[in-house]
């Protein structure tokens, strides 16, 4: 059996053949950034949610990304739309659920995706997590106000309750499946300046669950690699403007070998 730092590598070379399409339905606050960082790691993006094209869009999809960051009504209903037919396909959907437990609009639009779509993976940082499940769990707009350690225990009661994959990110990413839990801690502090940075880590998620059916390694494996390009690109940029170019050059350079030697797993389970 493949180690998790080797499946890391083959993850990135099969992104890098196949150049999956990534379906986005997200913020407008990260559209472009997001976009960038999918063709930097060699995936394809579409931004695509109008209700009237999102079912035939994601038909031809290898992941579909929901991000609540800008909600709107249309856009709960595209979300929902494009997240059914992909359930019927067995089309992974990777929620983002963010700012849930601000608002009861994003509270709700997240918990109604995870309950009438087939949601694989759910990224999000400790508030978000835990406003999922407990209903007095409340979050500072879009920024966590609790540790990821504060959500292991919530974490892994909802992956079972849901039969999903929770990743908790953080200063050190942790991964569930309510039975197998993963820390991966690479990353580095610059990537807290640069907005989106979350957002991105989730349309990572989705290129690497395009192209591994195993939503545990595939979440793992994607944010390592994603922390992995913030740790090389905090050696050529010393604050976040030049961090986030860097970021999008890390993404496209960053080998598979390199991925191999420096993944830092922990399983924890």
């Amino acid at each position: 059996m493949k180690s998790l730092s080797e499946k890391a590598a083959q993850n990135l070379v099969a992104i890098r053949k196949k150049k999956p399409l990534i379906h986005n339905i997200t913020n407008y606050v990260v559209m472009n950034y997001t976009a960038n960082a999918l063709l930097s790691m060699g995936a394809s993006p579409v931004m695509a949610h109008a209700s009237n094209e999102v079912e035939e869009m994601v038909s031809f999809a290898g992941a579909l990304v929901l991000n609540i960051g800008t909600l709107t009504d249309d856009w709960i209903e595209s979300m929902i739309k494009a997240g059914k037919k992909a359930s019927e396909s067995k089309t992974p959907i990777i929620l983002d659920p963010v700012g849930s437990g601000a608002t009861s609009l994003r509270t709700s639009a997240a918990k109604r995706i995870i309950k009438e779509t087939r949601v694989s993976v759910i990224r999000g940082n400790a508030s978000e997590i835990l406003s999922l499940r407990q209903d007095d769990s409340k979050t500072k707009g879009v920024d966590s106000i609790h540790s990821v350690e504060a959500a292991e225990g919530s974490a892994k009661i909802l992956a079972g309750e849901l039969e999903s994959v929770i990743a908790v990110t953080g200063p050190t990413d942790l991964i569930t499946d309510g039975k197998q839990m993963i820390r991966v801690s690479n990353g580095h502090p610059l990537m807290g300046y640069v907005t989106g940075t979350g957002c991105t880590a989730t349309v990572t998620i989705g290129a690497f669950l395009s192209v591994d059916d195993n939503p545990v390694s595939a979440t793992a494996t994607a944010l390592a690699f994603f922390g992995l390009a913030g740790e090389v690109a905090a050696k050529n940029a010393s604050a976040p403007g030049s961090f986030m170019i860097a970021m999008l050059d890390a993404l496209y350079t960053i080998t598979p070998e390199e991925l191999l030697r420096e993944c830092k797993f922990e399983d924890c389970t």
